[in-house]
This record gives C-alpha cells, structure tokens and sequence, in this order.
C-alpha cells in the first residue's frame, strides 16, 4: 500500500538509509541461547536519520477476520507513505502473549521499511538452523563494516561500557582507516 506518488519519500528515504546504522545486538534470547537488536535498538539505529530527512514511522493495528493485523506506515513531510501489514501471532490469547507478539511484529516490520540490518535473527533457533554467533564476533563484524566515524561514534555510545572497554582497540584502529 501507498500514496500515489512516492519519489519525495524514496528520496528521502534513500538518504536515511545512508546514515542508518546496524541495531546492535542488546538483548538476550535465554531460550535460544542467543543475542538480538530489542526494538529499542532498532528505533536508535534509525530515529535520527528518519527524522533528519523528514521521515516519521507510525505503527497501528487492526483486528481482521485472521486476528490482528500491524500496520506500519512510513510517512514523508510531503505527505507521501507507504505501508506494510503483518500478522501479529501469539501462541495465546493473554495480555502477555499480546503484548510480546506486538513488540516481535513492531521490531521486524520497522526494520524492514526502513532497511535497518539487524545483527542477529532470534527466530534462527526456531527454524531449526544453528544459533548465530556471539554478540564479540557480531559487533566485531559491525565495527569493521562502519562506513562513517559518525557511525563508528553513535555504535560506541550505544555500547555498555563492558563492551566499550573489550573492543577500544576494535574502535581505535577502524577510526584510523577511516580517516
């Protein structure tokens, strides 16, 4: 679904994704055994971008005949968007289970319309495949694919300072290719 027209949009758009970063791995999955970007991650990786370029993302639902549906819209200033539905499944009916569907359905239809790349896919394990690697390996894969010093800087002041601490070497000699 979309406005008539959407050039300003993916103009727009196209800058954002220039300046979007990697949402980095904040959240453990115990089940699995592995890390993933939480929404919050997701939303830091592109809020600024988005609204720099005059880009906003609204995320709603509706209730549909196959249960509820998110509708997640990316919004330009000029009044064009574009949209995207997915099914919000749980494996029951409680608050609870709702709310965590909601939040799993915000975080990946986010990423998706605004090209966010998610260091870590926690459905892996339910699919079967092996577990992603660990959250050292994936940041150091991050940080040597940094494009920007300003992108090098906004991953490192979303670190913890445990991470910032084991990887300053990791920062110190990307910053130096990149200058």
């Amino acid at each position: 679904m979309q406005s008539e027209t959407i050039g300003a949009l993916a103009a727009a758009l196209a800058k954002a994704q220039s300046q979007i970063t990697g949402a980095v791995k904040d959240a453990a999955n115990p089940f699995f055994k592995s890390r993933y970007a939480d929404l919050e991650s997701v939303w830091q990786a592109c809020r600024k971008p988005l609204t720099d370029n005059g880009l906003a993302v609204t995320q709603t639902s509706r209730y549909t005949p196959d249960g509820l549906m998110l509708v997640t819209t990316l919004l330009h200033a000029s009044g064009e968007w574009i949209a995207g539905e997915m099914p919000v499944l749980t494996k029951d009916a409680s608050p609870q289970a709702q709310g965590s569907g909601i939040t799993y359905a915000r975080r990946y239809a986010l990423a998706a319309i605004v090209g966010v790349y998610q260091t870590d896919d926690d459905a892996e394990a339910a699919q079967g495949r092996k577990a992603e690697p660990q959250l050292d390996d994936d940041l150091m894969a991050l940080i040597a694919s940094t494009k920007s010093i300003d992108s090098l800087n906004n991953l490192f002041k979303r670190l913890t300072k445990e991470q910032r601490m084991t990887h300053i070497d990791a920062f110190t000699n990307r910053k130096k290719e990149l200058t």
